[in-house]
């Protein structure tokens, strides 16, 4: 029976705790999901780490948008480094591109040299990159030891081809993990096209404010596109279908 690992994209040290109920075998913990993920925080991953066993990850992002940083910004993820270090997170997750859509090849070595001995993913900036075979290539050379990626599509089961040439193209040297829109009803056939072992879900459902006095007029953000009365949180019980509808049918 093949072996697979299942990450879990956790908004909260309360959905880190859900994923591992649920059968987990690692985090990616991230602030700000409805911008793709930022850095989170001191408070979140000291409490996330206490909480839980399986293994922890931490973006590092210090602002939602593209992936080309300034000199302050990689300042700024070098500090992050060391603070989830600090924290006892296994692993750290980044990307860092030129202008051009290629590989920030300093700035990734200079974060992989904060990162020695840590556990290295290189998020989904890869999906935005010129060439990814050229790319993934790269990523091997510098030793980072997986890329998530969708397959440069909006969900992963519309990049099923690329991620199979990846994983083909990989051939162990790296590990490739399919993300974005992975649920219990297409992952067992995402395994079948494209022959990965890990796999990067969120697993969330929505749960209501308990809020009884509530402003209509007002919004905090997202110009009031974005429901705040209504919160995303990871489940166990939607982690735990999840692998199954995988491994049940190994």
């Amino acid at each position: 029976m093949k072996q697979y690992t299942f990450e879990i994209c956790a908004n909260s040290a309360a959905s880190c705790l859900a994923a591992q109920q649920g059968g987990a075998h690692r985090v990616e913990l991230c602030a700000s999901m409805p911008e793709g993920g930022t850095t989170p925080s001191y408070g979140e991953i000291k409490l996330a780490r206490k909480m839980i066993d399986i293994r922890l990850h931490v973006i590092i992002r210090p602002r939602g948008g593209d992936f080309l940083y300034s000199p302050l910004e990689l300042d700024i993820m070098e500090e992050d480094i060391r603070m989830a270090r600090q924290l006892g997170a296994d692993g750290v997750v980044f990307g860092c591109l030129t202008p051009e859509g290629e590989l920030d090849i300093s700035a990734i070595e200079r974060l992989m040299k904060v990162s020695e001995g840590m556990a290295v993913t290189f998020h989904r900036a890869f999906d935005y990159v010129k060439d990814p075979f050229q790319a993934m290539e790269q990523l091997i050379e510098l030793k980072v030891d997986r890329i998530l990626t969708s397959g440069q599509q909006k969900t992963a089961m519309e990049g099923a081809g690329l991620l199979a040439d990846l994983v083909k193209q990989a051939d162990g040297r790296i590990v490739i993990m399919p993300g974005c829109g992975v649920n219990e009803s297409n992952i067992a056939s995402l395994a079948e096209k494209t022959g990965a072992a890990e796999f990067h879900f969120s697993a969330r459902e929505n749960k209501a404010s308990k809020m009884k006095l509530r402003n209509p007029a007002l919004s905090m953000g997202g110009n009031g596109e974005i429901d705040e009365y209504m919160h995303s949180v990871t489940t166990a019980e939607r982690v735990r279908h999840t692998i199954q509808a995988l491994i049940g049918k190994e």
